[in-house]
């Protein structure tokens, strides 16, 4: 990531916790839930992955290759549960965006050319304004709503309702478990750590 060393630092310890608290879901719950719990890993470590501060370890410049196709492929998987809605609508959009990031970040880590000159790579980088920009309004207002499920008594399902705890409006919510609130926490800090990305493109 091309940002500050410190926010990146943060962000790939938080990225990286997410992940490993998904990859501990992985073995529990229904075949779907282990589905999404495996996709929410392999987001938290990629986004982990993504940002390490490129001033302390610039990655190879195949490695943007391998993140395109390895995400890539996840988009294709989470093609067809996406027409169903809920969150798997979510991961559709979280491994285009992964795609997206890493074709807009590989030049400024190839155009520096092993010289130094970082500042000229990543003058090169940036991506698409008006996609950027859809994907940061998609990202805050995802932030906003796993935010506002975290507040006391957000989770609480109406009496007479039908409405799993945890889950919110738009379908955002997905699997649940014994702790929903932390499931919510964990997608929650995914969600800043892309919109934290996003802006640094």
């Amino acid at each position: 990531m091309h940002g500050g060393a410190s926010t990146g630092w943060l962000l790939m310890v938080l990225c990286s916790v997410s992940g490993a608290y998904c990859l501990l879901h992985t073995r529990t719950g229904t075949p779907q839930e282990r589905r999404t719990a495996r996709s929410e890993a392999l987001m938290g470590f990629g986004m982990a992955a993504m940002a390490v501060p490129a001033a302390v370890l610039s990655p190879p410049g195949w490695a943007w290759a391998v993140y395109t196709v390895l995400f890539g492929a996840a988009a294709l998987r989470a093609l067809r549960p996406a027409l169903r809605g809920g969150h798997h609508l979510h991961h559709l959009v979280g491994s285009l965006a992964m795609v997206y990031m890493a074709v807009a970040m590989a030049p400024a880590v190839t155009g520096s050319g092993g010289g130094g000159h970082a500042g000229h790579g990543a003058a090169e980088a940036g991506g698409i304004p008006a996609l950027t920009g859809v994907l940061l309004v998609y990202y805050a207002l995802y932030v906003v709503g796993s935010a506002g499920r975290l507040l006391p008594g957000a989770g609480a399902t109406p009496a007479g309702g039908a409405g799993a705890v945890g889950r919110g409006p738009g379908g955002f919510g997905g699997r649940t478990d014994g702790r929903p609130e932390l499931t919510t926490a964990c997608r929650l800090t995914m969600g800043i750590g892309m919109f934290a990305m996003l802006l640094t493109l």
